[in-house]
């Protein structure tokens, strides 16, 4: 069992980035680059469902955004996104949910996935 889940999103940090990804959301979802904030937030706030089941998970669950992940993990930073990863006790990260299934996904499908992945 991984030490713990690492999402990762496909948007930037910061106040500045995170307006633009609400309007961005908003005007355009079809357009929208991050699946990953699409299904687990809702215009302004962690949708309720996705906070209680990460809660739930039987490891803990860290979130970031591009540029952190590019930051702490450079070696992965070519890696594309959005992504989760499990984090084993040394730190090295292995792939937990690609891309193209996080962009295939509702919400429900998010937690199947990922409740089917644990141990």
């Amino acid at each position: 069992m991984p030490q713990r889940l690492l999402f990762v999103y496909n948007a930037d940090s910061g106040p500045l980035a995170g307006l633009k990804d609400v309007f961005h959301k908003i005007l355009s979802p079809a357009t929208y680059a991050c699946s990953l904030c699409a299904v687990t937030y809702g215009a302004t706030s962690m949708r309720p469902e996705w906070r209680e089941f990460i809660r739930q998970l039987p490891v803990p669950v860290e979130f970031l955004h591009r540029d952190e992940f590019g930051r702490d993990y450079p070696q992965w930073r070519q890696h594309s996104l959005p992504a989760a990863f499990a984090v084993a006790e040394n730190g090295s990260l292995t792939p937990f949910i690609q891309p193209e299934e996080l962009n295939a996904a509702d919400l429900n499908g998010l937690m199947a996935l990922v409740r089917g992945r644990l141990p």
